[in-house]
């Protein structure tokens, strides 16, 4: 039972009239313009110079060298409009609001990260607009940076909820997703899309968050972005980013090899832009494009990942021991094998794939992991034969646990198809066969893909272990 202080009314009425008045208003206000086709100079003026600050900090952007090449003055709001337009003035008024109302308090780590990210997407969503929209790439830019609009007024504005959240979230094993909704009573989903209903903020939002953003060419530029800036943090080489490759071509009708150059120099440009909008400390956040500043970022970045838990990878081999004797049902014989492969072992990206389609292809059951959701929606792969034969076949009829990626597995290379690297990128992993006895059910994979670490023959070692009891579980399983 969701308690009386919260759930989604709650936080979206406390949000708009207790934390952030100001900033709800002059989004309302701003996006409201959007909507009327006879907007004019003087409504945008008038929102505007409502705030003194806010009025200065949008003259400050307005000369700045990003935005005014040529240098000439901008002292007023309506000579603003005139020489760079209505719709960056109306765009730069609602990125330092959301700053300004943002950061203006000592802000949380959580808080930087996630705006620095919404700065990196909302750049990477209009430049892609610009490949396929003569309008609209400011309605993109807006969209992108609001996309997580529930999550970063949370962070902001949360209070005592926010250190509770954030103390939870440090613990190790924990689920991110429902420890949200057990402090707030909705999920950040729930309360981007509340908040977006609330402030106006147009469908585009909404359109990205689904999957009719596949149709309509702003909410899928806005889902690209998105997806861009959270891939970047793995790496400019991970998976996750060559996959995005690929579908930017596809979006943008740009050769293959034109698109990563393309992503890089928007990233580069978001740096710029965070700090033109006056919110230069997000610019260390934004993934870096110079090679020592990669390197160095991914450093930071694996200090803080995943790291071994021993005693609970030990209690979820515990649990599979007694389930493998009394087992409750295959779910909670796969949450203790998921548990301590991710949170145990911190390998960061878990799969089991099974047999499905009367045993003609391979779908994902369950996933754990950074970026896994893109298994969960779209993994699916033909069982092979003969030639045709692939590394999931292999390891069914073989019944061996593989590390693929090490000398010894060299010689398997060839059974890694194109539709197995397009689903798992490139790099080492490890695999295993699910059994039941004789019967083949399907594979267990995991990598460390999401940040580039190696991984370790200890690892592999406790792999093995948890695939052999899973395997006894499901036996005993099969013969009730």
């Amino acid at each position: 039972m969701v308690a009386p202080n919260q759930g989604l009314e709650y936080w979206v009425e406390r949000l708009n009239e207790a934390e952030l008045p100001v900033l709800a208003a002059v989004v309302q206000d701003l996006q409201q313009l959007a909507a009327e086709d006879q907007s004019s100079v003087k409504q945008l003026a008038d929102v505007l110079l409502r705030d003194a600050s806010l009025t200065s900090q949008v003259l400050r952007v307005a000369n700045s060298v990003y935005y005014n090449p040529s240098q000439e003055s901008i002292r007023t709001i309506s000579r603003a409009i005139v020489l760079i337009g209505f719709d960056n003035v109306r765009l730069i008024g609602l990125s330092v609001s959301l700053i300004d109302g943002l950061l203006s308090k000592a802000p949380r780590e959580q808080l930087l990260e996630l705006l620095a990210r919404a700065f990196h997407a909302a750049v990477q969503a209009r430049n892609l607009a610009g490949f396929v929209l003569s309008r609209q790439q400011e309605e993109v830019f807006i969209a992108a940076l609001l996309y997580n609009v529930g999550e970063l007024a949370f962070w902001g504005a949360g209070g005592a909820q926010a250190d509770e959240l954030s103390a939870r979230l440090d613990q190790p094993g924990q689920d991110a997703d429902a420890a949200v909704r057990e402090v707030l009573g909705v999920s950040f989903r729930q309360l981007t899309l509340g908040l977006a209903r609330s402030w106006g903020l147009g469908e585009n939002i909404g359109l990205a968050l689904s999957s009719s953003a596949q149709k309509d060419p702003a909410a899928r530029a806005v889902a690209l972005g998105v997806r861009i800036s959270e891939a970047a943090l793995g790496g400019w080489d991970c998976a996750a980013m060559e996959a995005l490759i690929d579908q930017v071509a596809t979006f943008t009708q740009l050769p293959r090899e034109e698109v990563l150059p393309q992503i890089l120099a928007s990233a580069e440009e978001a740096v710029k832009v965070a700090a033109t909008f006056g919110a230069s400390r997000l610019c260390s956040l934004i993934p870096q494009t110079d090679p020592e500043q990669i390197r160095l970022q991914r450093e930071r970045r694996r200090a803080a990942l995943l790291q071994p838990d021993a005693a609970l990878a030990g209690r979820c081999l515990q649990q599979l021991v007694a389930l493998s004797g009394a087992p409750t049902g295959i779910e909670a014989v796969l949450d203790n094998l998921l548990s301590g492969l991710h949170q145990g072992l911190a390998l960061e990206r878990v799969m089991v794939a099974v047999l499905a389609e009367q045993q003609t292809r391979y779908r994902v059951r369950r996933a754990l992991g950074e970026g896994t959701g893109q298994w969960l929606a779209g993994f699916d792969l033909p069982v092979g034969s003969g030639a045709d034969a692939h590394l999931f076949d292999y390891v069914l009829k073989a019944r061996e646990c593989l590390w693929m990626g090490v000398p010894a597995s060299y010689g398997l290379n060839d059974l890694m198809t194109q539709a197995l690297r397009q689903h798992l990128g490139q790099g080492m992993f490890f695999i295993a066969p699910l059994l039941a006895g004789k019967r083949q059910i399907g594979v267990i994979y995991a990598d460390n893909r999401v940040s580039g670490r190696a991984l370790r023959h200890e690892q592999f070692i406790a792999f093995q272990r948890f695939a052999q009891m899973v395997g006894r579980c499901l036996q005993t399983l099969s013969q009730r």
